[in-house]
């Protein structure tokens, strides 16, 4: 501080003067721009359109675009800061590669990628093309996955690459594929002003996706039911709100299907002409009466009762989920129930009526569609020779180096570490030290490969810090190239300010990799910018479900985004919906009912472990914090982690609000947790988020994953909970490099 300011002569009169913008009106003098620039938001899914102030190359602010289809002008905390997150402190700015001492030291890029390629090389060679994993994320425009998807498996050769939107959208992905044939959710946005019943399933759209609330408050005649263990925000604003018990939904909705059966509110000609397997569902769901499916779900049977005849009876009933049935053991199995309820009442595809998928990242739809991780690109089946004969010949290749099966997802990658198959591993804007469940496995897997490279914009986080190698990459706001959002929408994605120092856009990186690697010229030849890949990608996923071949940039920008499909020839910019014509993307064109029977979740709560440990987002929040924990309004709005307990609870273990308390499993610890004492939690439950490196929640999950889709069940832990005997510790490094995760 300079002697003016101590005097009091100095008072920032520059810092805090204001000025009149014709844009924002009276505002801070340092926050008018001298351009706008036109891009999606990079935070969920929901692909709000938004513009980025420019002033002297500077991000200066940001302000919603009134006239983009989703958002009408609207943002949520995060969306209203995004531009904090390009100065950031934690700025990755140079490659580091560890040296003999173990510690990271500035290189070049010439360097960083000659040594990644001869590591990496290295590594197959002595072990096998598998022995290499590559992990990603759904934080990249689509051009980057589709070049990514080339790169990982046709020039690196190794097919165990995966995302981590395994962890929050696996579930719905193959539910969707069991039930329906194909990926993608069939509704739209406008499905939520236009249906007359509105169900949510685990789903607190108010924390996690909160602009999509307009178009609640758009439709003051629908009736809106939630089903949530937890009273969330969403909860408060039902007209039917369900409590049920933790992992019950299965049961719930069989419940639901066995009274629409019952009470002959079945849409039979539907069922006949665009389904199979009813006989089969009818007989399945024969044991859940309301008497029954009450004891599981702890509603009452008038509860379950009323739930199924409003939405049996409804015109147009939407049905949206989220993390509350995805992040389960059961949650592909959850997915095909939804689906099931969906279909046996006609429901799928028409104006307000569709099940629908709210998913997590801004471009977890992105590298769905071409990423060549879950699926070959275009929504293509890794065992189908058709479509590798026919991926093959877009490509110019023998079909031979198509994979004819998907590789390990990530939590199969993370265990392939552990047991020492996989020994080297590519980590791109993800944060797994925090984000993955049980960190001991995780720390485990780490310290047994030969070669970690982690590519992010932010560093020191705790997996980078780990890393032998580190590339600094761009993130939002500094690179170019298209993100789809949850109703299919594809948004343009533009560049505003030039990467920090010697920061790259993962697409240049991308690139310059497959120059050392010698693989450049046959799988992208002449390509210099993403539009180079978006070309292509129009041209691969022409005919396809999700057709972008009708798709240029100048058209994705004048409407404010489009919907896919979009096939060249197509005219007019229009809301689509998926299966409207009751013909799905199964071999005979019918979609699967299937039976699924209700089961317990893994670990039970015990006399050691009493509580069933919840966890999720707060609004102000994104993931691991590597973005908002270095926003000073998001920080400062929800700086530290909590635990919720109901009051019952904690007056028999002699507990206060505000008191610091540990979270036990059988697996970990995480100490000095603030308490809140509060109704919103039912007794013999606890909710934490899930955010903070510093409270980790994934010290106490368990090893457990959906058997089909491989998401983890980051929910329904048991737990015991304690007085802190300690004072709040937060994250640090100690150690080796490998073992120094967390303090």
């Amino acid at each position: 501080m300079s002697l003016k300011r101590q005097l009091g002569l100095d008072i920032l009169e520059e810092k805090y003067a204001y000025a009149s913008d014709p844009v924002m009106g009276h505002t801070s003098e340092q926050k008018i721009p001298d351009t706008w620039v036109s891009t999606t938001c990079g935070y969920c899914s929901v692909g709000c359109g938004m513009f980025i102030g420019v002033k002297d190359g500077r991000a200066v602010s940001v302000r919603g675009n009134p006239d983009h289809a989703v958002n009408s002008g609207l943002l949520c905390p995060k969306g209203l800061s995004e531009h904090y997150t390009l100065e950031a402190s934690n700025r990755a700015l140079y490659p580091l590669l560890r040296n003999k001492r173990g510690k990271l030291a500035r290189i070049g890029w010439d360097e960083a990628l000659a040594t990644m390629a001869e590591k990496f090389r290295g590594v197959q060679q002595k072990y096998g093309r598998e022995a290499l994993g590559v992990l990603s994320t759904g934080q990249l425009v689509t051009e980057e996955f589709y070049a990514l998807g080339k790169l990982v498996q046709l020039g690196l050769g190794t097919k165990n690459y995966d995302g981590n939107t395994t962890l929050c959208m696996a579930s719905a992905v193959s539910g969707y594929k069991r039930s329906l044939g194909s990926d993608g959710p069939p509704g739209a946005y406008e499905d939520l002003t236009q249906a007359d019943v509105i169900f949510l399933i685990g789903a607190n759209i108010a924390d996690n996706h909160p602009i999509l609330c307009q178009y609640l408050d758009a439709n003051p005649s629908r009736t809106l039911i939630v089903a949530d263990p937890r009273v969330t925000k969403t909860a408060m604003m039902a007209d039917l709100y369900l409590p049920l018990k933790p992992r019950s939904d299965i049961a719930l909705l069989n419940g639901m299907i066995h009274l629409l059966i019952e009470n002959d509110l079945v849409d039979r000609e539907y069922v006949a002409v665009h389904t199979t397997g009813f006989d089969q569902l009818e007989e399945s769901v024969r044991k859940y009466t309301p008497e029954y499916v009450s004891q599981l779900t702890g509603l009452t049977p008038e509860q379950i009762y009323k739930a199924a005849l409003i939405y049996g009876k409804a015109n147009a009933p939407f049905i949206g989920w989220t993390m509350g049935v995805n992040h389960s053991t059961k949650g592909t199995e959850t997915v095909n129930v939804i689906n099931n309820l969906a279909l046996i009442t006609g429901n799928v595809g028409k104006p307000g009526a569709s099940p629908f998928s709210i998913t997590g990242q801004c471009n977890a739809m992105g590298t769905r569609e071409a990423g060549f991780a879950s699926s070959l690109p275009g929504y293509r089946k890794f065992e189908s020779a058709p479509d590798r004969e026919e991926l093959a010949a877009l490509w110019g290749i023998g079909v031979e180096r198509l994979p004819t099966s998907r590789g390990w997802a990530y939590p199969d990658i993370v265990e392939g570490a552990v047991a020492k198959k996989i020994r080297a591993l590519w980590v791109i804007a993800t944060n797994p030290i925090v984000s993955f469940p049980n960190l001991g496995v995780l720390q485990h897997s780490l310290d047994s490969l030969d070669f970690l490279v982690v590519q992010d914009g932010f560093h020191p986080t705790p997996t980078t810090e780990v890393a032998d190698l580190v590339l600094p990459a761009a993130i939002w706001g500094e690179k170019e190239g298209t993100y789809t959002n949850s109703e299919r929408r594809v948004s343009k994605v533009n560049r505003a300010v030039n990467p920090p120092r010697e920061a790259r856009s993962d697409f240049d990186i991308f690139l310059d990799l497959a120059k050392k690697l010698g693989c450049y010229g046959e799988l992208f030849p002449g390509w210099t910018q993403p539009k180079d890949a978006f070309d292509e990608w129009k041209q691969v996923s022409a005919g396809r479900l999700c057709d972008y071949s009708g798709l240029t940039y100048e058209l994705i920008e004048r409407h404010g985004g489009i919907q896919w499909p979009y096939p060249a020839g197509t005219t007019e910019v229009r809301t689509t919906r998926l299966y409207s014509d009751g013909h799905f993307s199964t071999e005979n064109g019918k979609a699967r009912l299937l039976p699924v029977e209700w089961e317990p979740f893994p670990e039970q709560p015990n006399a050691d472990f009493p509580f069933v440990l919840n966890t999720g987002r707060t609004v102000e929040h994104w993931h691991t914090r590597t973005k908002t924990g270095n926003v000073p309004i998001l920080e400062r709005l929800s700086p530290n982690a909590w635990l919720e307990m109901n009051p019952r609870d904690a007056q028999s273990l002699g507990l206060k609000p505000h008191d610091h308390i540990d979270v036990i499993s059988a697996r970990g610890r995480v100490k000095g947790v603030e308490l809140r004492v509060t109704e919103i939690i039912a007794p013999g439950q606890v909710f934490m988020p899930f955010h903070y490196a510093e409270a980790n929640a994934n010290r106490v999950t368990q090893s457990a994953f959906d058997p089909i889709s491989r998401e983890p069940n980051y929910k329904q832990c048991a737990v015991r909970v304690e007085k802190a005997q300690i004072a709040p510790q937060y994250w640090g490094v100690r150690g080796s490099p490998r073992a120094r995760v967390l303090a």
